[in-house]
Protein backbone atom coordinates (compact mmCIF):
# COMPACT_ATOMS: atom_id res chain seq x y z
CA UNK A 1 0.00 0.00 0.00
CA UNK A 2 1.68 3.31 -0.88
CA UNK A 3 1.43 5.90 2.28
CA UNK A 4 -0.03 8.95 2.54
CA UNK A 5 2.30 11.92 1.80
CA UNK A 6 2.18 14.26 4.27
CA UNK A 7 4.04 17.46 4.03
CA UNK A 8 5.71 19.50 6.72
CA UNK A 9 6.35 22.91 6.61
CA UNK A 10 8.48 24.04 9.61
CA UNK A 11 12.05 24.70 10.97
CA UNK A 12 14.99 22.71 10.95
CA UNK A 13 16.09 21.53 15.09
CA UNK A 14 20.08 20.84 14.83
CA UNK A 15 19.33 18.81 17.85
CA UNK A 16 16.96 16.80 16.12
CA UNK A 17 14.47 17.02 19.29
CA UNK A 18 11.99 19.35 17.30
CA UNK A 19 10.69 20.91 13.94
CA UNK A 20 11.20 19.11 10.66
CA UNK A 21 13.34 16.34 12.36
CA UNK A 22 10.26 15.59 15.19
CA UNK A 23 8.01 16.27 11.95
CA UNK A 24 9.43 13.59 9.58
CA UNK A 25 10.08 10.64 12.37
CA UNK A 26 6.55 11.29 13.67
CA UNK A 27 4.96 11.16 10.12
CA UNK A 28 7.37 8.32 9.28
CA UNK A 29 6.43 6.32 12.85
CA UNK A 30 2.44 6.42 12.27
CA UNK A 31 3.04 5.24 8.36
CA UNK A 32 2.91 8.03 6.49
CA UNK A 33 5.39 9.19 4.22
CA UNK A 34 6.55 12.76 5.05
CA UNK A 35 7.89 15.66 2.56
CA UNK A 36 9.33 18.73 3.76
CA UNK A 37 9.80 22.74 3.12
CA UNK A 38 12.92 24.09 5.42
CA UNK A 39 11.70 27.71 6.57
CA UNK A 40 14.10 28.43 9.24
CA UNK A 41 17.52 26.97 10.02
CA UNK A 42 18.27 26.77 14.00
CA UNK A 43 21.82 26.01 15.56
CA UNK A 44 19.62 24.33 18.86
CA UNK A 45 20.18 21.45 21.38
CA UNK A 46 18.90 20.37 24.18
CA UNK A 47 19.67 23.35 26.33
CA UNK A 48 18.93 25.67 23.67
CA UNK A 49 18.85 27.85 20.40
CA UNK A 50 21.78 30.13 19.61
CA UNK A 51 20.96 30.92 16.02
CA UNK A 52 18.17 31.24 13.54
CA UNK A 53 18.63 32.07 9.75
CA UNK A 54 15.49 32.54 7.67
CA UNK A 55 15.56 30.89 4.10
CA UNK A 56 14.40 33.47 1.92
CA UNK A 57 11.09 33.74 0.63
CA UNK A 58 12.09 32.80 -2.92
CA UNK A 59 13.62 29.26 -1.26
CA UNK A 60 10.57 28.40 0.77
CA UNK A 61 8.62 28.89 -2.62
CA UNK A 62 10.87 26.86 -4.63
CA UNK A 63 10.53 23.95 -2.28
CA UNK A 64 7.03 23.75 -1.82
CA UNK A 65 6.70 24.14 -5.76
CA UNK A 66 9.29 21.27 -6.16
CA UNK A 67 7.15 18.96 -3.46
CA UNK A 68 3.31 20.29 -4.74
CA UNK A 69 4.57 19.87 -8.63
CA UNK A 70 5.38 16.22 -8.07
CA UNK A 71 3.94 14.62 -4.95
CA UNK A 72 -0.06 13.95 -4.25
CA UNK A 73 0.40 15.75 -0.81
CA UNK A 74 -2.71 14.50 1.69
CA UNK A 75 -2.03 16.67 4.57
CA UNK A 76 -0.04 19.28 5.62
CA UNK A 77 1.54 20.36 8.83
CA UNK A 78 3.08 24.29 9.23
CA UNK A 79 5.68 24.64 12.42
CA UNK A 80 7.70 27.52 12.53
CA UNK A 81 7.07 29.77 9.58
CA UNK A 82 10.17 32.36 10.68
CA UNK A 83 8.64 34.92 8.06
CA UNK A 84 5.35 37.39 7.87
CA UNK A 85 5.44 35.89 4.10
CA UNK A 86 5.68 33.11 4.32
CA UNK A 87 2.45 32.97 5.83
CA UNK A 88 1.46 34.78 2.84
CA UNK A 89 2.60 32.21 0.45
CA UNK A 90 0.78 29.47 2.38
CA UNK A 91 -1.90 31.31 1.86
CA UNK A 92 -2.13 31.82 -1.19
CA UNK A 93 -1.47 27.89 -2.27
CA UNK A 94 -5.26 27.46 -0.95
CA UNK A 95 -6.50 24.14 -1.77
CA UNK A 96 -3.32 22.81 -3.03
CA UNK A 97 -2.28 22.33 0.86
CA UNK A 98 -4.87 19.82 2.17
CA UNK A 99 -6.37 19.12 5.78
CA UNK A 100 -3.45 21.97 7.43
CA UNK A 101 -2.25 22.07 10.89
CA UNK A 102 -1.28 24.97 12.32
CA UNK A 103 1.16 24.48 15.19
CA UNK A 104 2.01 28.39 15.89
CA UNK A 105 5.67 28.06 16.96
CA UNK A 106 6.21 30.74 19.06
CA UNK A 107 8.42 30.10 21.42
CA UNK A 108 10.55 26.85 22.16
CA UNK A 109 11.08 24.55 25.14
CA UNK A 110 13.82 26.36 26.40
CA UNK A 111 12.24 29.82 26.26
CA UNK A 112 13.95 31.14 22.96
CA UNK A 113 11.54 33.62 20.93
CA UNK A 114 11.02 31.72 17.93
CA UNK A 115 8.33 34.21 15.94
CA UNK A 116 5.96 36.50 17.63
CA UNK A 117 2.43 36.41 17.05
CA UNK A 118 2.14 38.99 14.00
CA UNK A 119 3.60 36.78 11.93
CA UNK A 120 1.47 33.80 12.57
CA UNK A 121 -1.32 36.05 12.45
CA UNK A 122 -2.50 35.85 8.73
CA UNK A 123 -3.04 32.02 9.16
CA UNK A 124 -5.56 32.23 11.47
CA UNK A 125 -8.38 33.28 9.34
CA UNK A 126 -7.51 29.81 7.11
CA UNK A 127 -9.53 26.77 7.46
CA UNK A 128 -7.00 25.13 9.77
CA UNK A 129 -6.41 23.29 12.44
CA UNK A 130 -4.93 25.24 14.74
CA UNK A 131 -3.05 23.13 17.85
CA UNK A 132 -1.17 26.47 20.32
CA UNK A 133 0.10 25.12 23.28
CA UNK A 134 -1.08 27.58 26.37
CA UNK A 135 1.76 29.55 26.38
CA UNK A 136 0.93 30.14 22.50
CA UNK A 137 -2.49 30.08 23.15
CA UNK A 138 -2.04 33.16 25.65
CA UNK A 139 0.07 35.06 23.28
CA UNK A 140 -2.34 34.73 20.42
CA UNK A 141 -5.28 36.06 22.63
CA UNK A 142 -3.19 38.31 25.07
CA UNK A 143 -4.94 36.80 28.10
CA UNK A 144 -3.37 33.94 30.66
CA UNK A 145 -4.07 30.93 29.80
CA UNK A 146 -3.15 28.67 32.99
CA UNK A 147 -6.14 26.54 34.19
CA UNK A 148 -8.81 24.59 32.23
CA UNK A 149 -11.30 27.09 32.24
CA UNK A 150 -8.85 29.48 30.91
CA UNK A 151 -7.93 27.03 28.39
CA UNK A 152 -11.33 26.81 27.08
CA UNK A 153 -11.88 30.84 26.88
CA UNK A 154 -8.68 30.97 24.76
CA UNK A 155 -9.80 27.89 22.35
CA UNK A 156 -13.25 29.46 21.69
CA UNK A 157 -11.92 33.01 20.95
CA UNK A 158 -9.46 31.69 18.63
CA UNK A 159 -11.88 29.37 17.16
CA UNK A 160 -13.96 32.56 15.93
CA UNK A 161 -11.02 33.75 14.28
CA UNK A 162 -11.92 31.29 11.45
CA UNK A 163 -9.74 27.85 11.67
CA UNK A 164 -11.61 24.84 10.99
CA UNK A 165 -10.91 23.57 14.62
CA UNK A 166 -8.90 24.86 17.79
CA UNK A 167 -6.76 22.60 19.91
CA UNK A 168 -5.17 23.77 23.11
CA UNK A 169 -2.61 21.43 24.50
CA UNK A 170 -1.91 21.56 28.01
CA UNK A 171 1.22 20.04 28.37
CA UNK A 172 2.19 19.05 31.70
CA UNK A 173 -1.40 19.09 32.76
CA UNK A 174 -1.72 16.31 30.21
CA UNK A 175 -5.67 18.36 29.47
CA UNK A 176 -6.28 19.08 25.91
CA UNK A 177 -9.21 21.17 24.53
CA UNK A 178 -10.59 20.68 21.32
CA UNK A 179 -13.03 23.46 19.55
CA UNK A 180 -14.78 21.91 17.09
CA UNK A 181 -18.30 21.95 15.25
CA UNK A 182 -19.24 24.70 17.39
CA UNK A 183 -18.67 22.19 20.25
CA UNK A 184 -15.72 22.19 22.85
CA UNK A 185 -14.38 18.47 23.67
CA UNK A 186 -12.33 18.31 27.15
CA UNK A 187 -9.49 15.29 26.19
CA UNK A 188 -7.93 14.13 29.49
CA UNK A 189 -5.16 12.20 29.14
CA UNK A 190 -2.10 10.35 31.48
CA UNK A 191 0.57 12.75 32.88
CA UNK A 192 3.97 11.59 31.88
CA UNK A 193 6.24 12.61 34.70
CA UNK A 194 9.95 13.49 32.64
CA UNK A 195 12.20 16.09 31.51
CA UNK A 196 12.39 14.64 27.81
CA UNK A 197 9.35 16.80 26.46
CA UNK A 198 11.41 18.88 23.97
CA UNK A 199 9.01 19.01 20.08
CA UNK A 200 6.12 17.89 21.91
CA UNK A 201 3.59 20.53 20.36
CA UNK A 202 5.41 19.40 16.77
CA UNK A 203 4.92 15.56 17.54
CA UNK A 204 1.56 16.52 18.23
CA UNK A 205 0.58 18.38 15.20
CA UNK A 206 2.63 16.30 13.00
CA UNK A 207 0.73 13.23 13.89
CA UNK A 208 -2.40 14.62 13.86
CA UNK A 209 -1.80 15.83 10.32
CA UNK A 210 -0.87 12.08 9.56
CA UNK A 211 -3.86 11.03 10.93
CA UNK A 212 -5.72 13.09 8.59
CA UNK A 213 -4.34 12.25 5.93
CA UNK A 214 -5.36 8.73 6.79
CA UNK A 215 -8.90 9.87 6.62
CA UNK A 216 -9.39 10.22 10.13
CA UNK A 217 -12.48 12.68 11.01
CA UNK A 218 -10.67 15.61 13.47
CA UNK A 219 -11.98 14.71 16.79
CA UNK A 220 -10.50 11.20 16.05
CA UNK A 221 -7.26 12.49 14.71
CA UNK A 222 -6.50 14.82 18.04
CA UNK A 223 -7.29 11.78 20.07
CA UNK A 224 -5.29 9.47 18.23
CA UNK A 225 -2.46 12.21 18.27
CA UNK A 226 -2.60 12.92 21.97
CA UNK A 227 -2.43 8.98 22.44
CA UNK A 228 0.69 9.35 20.39
CA UNK A 229 2.23 11.97 22.13
CA UNK A 230 1.94 9.73 25.48
CA UNK A 231 3.17 7.01 24.29
CA UNK A 232 6.39 8.66 22.93
CA UNK A 233 7.15 10.49 26.14
CA UNK A 234 6.68 7.27 27.77
CA UNK A 235 9.34 5.67 25.61
CA UNK A 236 11.80 8.08 25.95
CA UNK A 237 11.56 9.42 29.71
CA UNK A 238 14.45 7.31 30.96
CA UNK A 239 16.69 8.91 27.86
CA UNK A 240 19.75 10.91 28.30
CA UNK A 241 20.25 12.82 25.67
CA UNK A 242 21.65 16.21 26.21
CA UNK A 243 22.11 18.16 29.29
CA UNK A 244 18.64 19.57 29.18
CA UNK A 245 15.22 18.60 28.39
CA UNK A 246 15.63 15.88 25.59
CA UNK A 247 13.55 14.60 23.05
CA UNK A 248 10.46 12.32 22.60
CA UNK A 249 10.65 8.46 21.73
CA UNK A 250 8.74 8.96 18.41
CA UNK A 251 9.39 5.13 17.56
CA UNK A 252 8.20 3.32 21.18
Amino acid sequence: MTPPVVLTIAGSDSGGGAGIQADLKTIAALGGYGVSVVTAITAQNTLGVTGIHPIPIEMVEAQLEAVLGDFPVAAVKVGMIGDRKVAELILGLGERLPNLVVDPVLVATSGAKLADAAQVGPLLAYGCILTPNRQEAAALTRSPVETAEEMISAAVRLAEAGPRAVVVTGSELAVDVLRHGGETTILRGEAVATRNNHGSGCTFSSALATRLAFGDDVPTAVSAAKRYVTAALRGGREWRLGAGPGPLNHFA
